[in-house]
């Protein structure tokens, strides 16, 4: 997307392109990164192209993301050592537990995080295990871990002479938001952790990125050859950059303490601002960084993590096949007086907060002979609206605060019904 000066999105300014979804086995999830960044290059080109924008106009340019999907690649070839391990991705479950019988504590502390496949650590670890010398390589600065928000700056400023690590070919930096989520940040000294990395297969300090305020005067570089071509020429710098979330709270102006954010996209993000002092949670939702604007110091937000909410919506598309675009979900669910008595679990990756079950796996129940398309529409409405009340509940709890008000986002946010 494209915004002017005032914040205000430039007509025509923004490209918006799908990429595929990989499932290797059940409860793994896997994207294509070479294909993440094609993906990124075309919408840069459609944009200037829609907008018909001289591209020494654009200022800066900034990076949000998912958060925890994880990257390991060669940096003196560019080329991805594995596929991206999405945060969805259950396969790290054995590692997981490991970490709760052992460990637990020690995350809690110095993460704010519950262990969970759902963060990067144990995927790196997976990754480090699987490929054969892999650490080895790592340690000689071989091969290197980033997020997709990593990945994409990395490549961005990809043969610029003006860069953070130009021994790495390209920018190779995180905010402090994106690397809350790796559950091997500690989100108090704001610095990779030793302690974090041995626990977690020993990954080596050598191959994580240099982590920055996620709105950065030293900036993190500039465009190099294979961008700037598409832009005209042009050498623009990358100023910004924040894990999706905390980008939606900082959209939503959330900058006051207190202020409260759901997101309904594929899955929920409720998210709360909780200061410059961060509150470990007494009920299993997660601390992490919502922003820096400065080296050494943050904003924290309590987070509850909802996996599969949206994707609810989907799987009643392309896996029952009850509805034939999403939208439809709406009028067939207002059609239902209420659900006839039936309940809709959508576990399909197990549940996130305030359970933290990775094991359980996706119900419906209450179904009788007179259970219609309708019912199961409003049941799975209705339960996208129970996990968001559960999280807010507990947060309650946590922070003694009683919101007065929730913003929203996100696609399914346009359904009245829901909100």
């Amino acid at each position: 997307m494209i915004f002017t000066h005032s914040g205000n999105p430039l007509k025509g300014g923004w490209a918006y392109h799908e990429h595929k979804q990989i499932y290797p086995k059940p409860g793994w999830v896997e994207h294509d990164p070479l294909e993440i960044w094609e993906n990124t290059k075309l919408c840069v080109k459609e944009v200037i192209e829609k907008t018909g924008i001289n591209p020494r106009e654009i200022v800066a340019i900034g990076v949000t993301n998912q958060r925890e999907t994880t990257v390991v690649w060669d940096p003196r070839t560019g080329k991805p050592l594995y596929n991206a391990i999405v945060w969805q991705d259950r396969r790290t479950a054995s590692q997981v537990d490991y970490l709760k019988r052992k460990h637990i504590d020690l995350i809690k502390s110095k993460t704010g995080l519950v262990p969970d496949c759902y963060f990067s650590g144990t995927k790196i670890w997976w990754i480090l295990d699987k490929i054969p010398g892999l650490r080895e390589k790592a340690k000689r600065g071989e091969a290197i871990f980033g997020t997709i928000d990593t990945w994409l700056i990395w490549n961005l400023t990809r043969g610029s002479k003006d860069i953070l690590t130009p021994d790495r070919k390209g920018s190779h930096v995180t905010d402090y938001s994106n690397a809350s989520r790796t559950m091997i940040f500690n989100i108090h000294r704001l610095e990779w952790d030793d302690d974090l990395l041995e626990i977690q297969g020993g990954i080596p300090r050598e191959m994580l990125p240099i982590t920055r305020p996620s709105s950065d005067k030293e900036l993190y570089g500039y465009t190099g050859p294979e961008i700037s071509e598409i832009m005209g020429g042009v050498s623009v710098p990358i100023a910004a950059d924040a894990g999706d979330q905390q980008a939606a709270l900082f959209g939503q102006v959330g900058f006051d303490v207190g202020e409260l954010k759901a997101t309904y996209g594929t899955g929920s993000f409720i998210l709360m601002n909780i200061g410059d002092r961060p509150i470990l949670s007494r009920h299993n939702l997660l601390t992490s960084i919502f922003y820096g604007l400065e080296p050494g110091r943050v904003v924290y937000v309590l987070e509850g993590s909802i996996f599969v909410t949206g994707a609810a919506i989907g799987w009643l598309r392309d896996g029952l096949k009850i509805i034939e675009v999403s939208s439809e979900v709406n009028p067939l669910a207002e059609a239902a007086p209420d659900t006839g008595g039936v309940y809709f679990v959508p576990a399909f990756v197990g549940l996130g907060a305030p359970y933290w079950d990775q094991y359980a796996r996706g119900l419906i129940i209450g179904i009788t002979r007179g259970t219609e398309r309708r019912h199961l529409a409003r049941a799975t409405l209705e339960d996208i609206a129970y996990l968001v009340k559960d999280v807010i509940e507990v947060m309650k709890l946590d922070t003694g605060r009683e919101p007065s008000m929730l913003k929203v986002d996100g696609a399914a946010a346009k359904s009245d019904f829901l909100m």
